[in-house]
C-alpha cells in the first residue's frame, strides 16, 4: 500500500446531496469534525479531530472507503476530539460493525478526556482496545498460519458475542448518563418511572432512546415523562454512604 496520507472532509456539491442520506437531520446539521487518513502497513491510521456529533455521520462515506482500503483494520487517534455526544459514538459503533463483516477491527489509539468518558459511561470502551503484544501479525518463522487464523477467528467471535449480549437497557441507561450527567442508579430510577407513567416496557423504551441517537424523536408524551422523570432524578437527596 502507498505511504500517504489524505484528508477526508464533509463532500461538496452532489455528493452532499448523497451524504445527507446518512444524516437525520436532511444536511442541516453541520460537519465540525475532520479526519486525516494515514496507511499503517496493513492497517489505516485516522487522525480524528473536531467535534463529532450528529454532524458527523456526514464522514460516514470516508470512513467506510478508508475500511475497505484498510487490510486488517483501521486504528483511530481521537485526542483532537473536544467535544463527542451520543450521536458520535453511534459512527463509531456502526464502523466497528461494518469492520466485523468484513472480518477487520476498529481500535482507539488514544482519545481525549470527552471521548473516554462517553466511553466509559456507556461501557463500550472494551470493544475498541487495540490488540495486545501477542496479538499482533506472526513474526516469521513463529505459529503455523493455521494457529493465527484460530485466533482471529475465536477474537472475532467474542467480540461478535460481546455486541449481541450487551443489553439495550444498559447501552440505553448510559445515554442517559451521558446527556443528563447521571449516575449509573438514577439513570434507571428513569428509565423505570418513564416506563411506569407510559405503560412502556423497559426495553421497548430503551430501544425508542436508543433510535433518538439516529435522529428518531420520542413521542410527546414519552418525552415530557422522560424529562419529568429527569428532574426528580436530579432532585433526589443522595444515598447515605453505605446505603443499599
Amino acid at each position: 500500500m502507498p505511504d500517504f496520507a489524505s484528508s477526508a472532509r464533509p463532500p461538496a456539491g452532489p455528493d452532499a446531496a448523497r451524504a445527507a442520506g446518512d444524516d437525520p437531520s436532511g444536511g442541516l446539521w453541520q460537519c465540525r469534525a475532520a479526519v486525516d487518513v494515514v496507511p499503517d502497513g496493513d492497517r489505516i491510521r485516522l487522525l480524528v479531530r473536531g467535534e463529532l456529533d450528529v454532524g458527523g455521520r456526514r464522514l460516514k462515506p470516508a470512513l467506510n472507503q478508508a475500511l475497505r482500503r484498510a487490510g486488517s483494520g483501521l486504528d483511530l487517534d481521537m485526542d483532537r476530539v473536544h467535544f463527542c455526544d451520543c450521536a458520535g459514538l453511534n459512527i463509531l459503533l456502526d464502523l466497528r460493525l461494518a469492520a466485523l463483516d468484513q472480518e477487520k477491527t476498529v481500535t482507539i489509539g488514544s482519545a481525549a478526556p470527552a471521548v473516554v468518558r462517553l466511553l466509559e459511561l456507556t461501557e463500550v470502551r472494551a470493544l475498541f482496545v487495540p490488540p495486545g503484544p501477542g496479538d499482533g501479525p506472526l513474526p516469521a518463522g513463529g505459529r503455523p498460519p493455521t494457529d493465527a487464523e484460530q485466533h482471529m477467528s475465536a477474537e472475532l467471535g467474542r467480540l461478535r458475542r460481546a455486541l449481541r449480549t450487551r443489553p439495550v437497557i444498559d447501552l440505553a441507561r448510559g445515554i442517559l448518563m451521558a446527556t443528563f450527567d447521571l449516575t449509573s442508579e438514577a439513570a434507571w430510577s428513569v428509565l423505570a418511572a418513564t416506563s411506569r407513567h407510559t405503560d412502556i416496557a423497559v426495553h421497548r423504551l430503551a430501544r425508542d432512546l436508543i433510535d433518538t441517537v439516529n435522529g428518531t424523536p420520542l413521542p410527546g408524551r414519552v418525552q415530557e415523562q422522560l424529562v419529568a422523570a429527569v428532574a426528580r432524578a436530579k432532585n433526589a437527596p443522595a444515598a447515605p454512604p453505605g446505603a443499599p
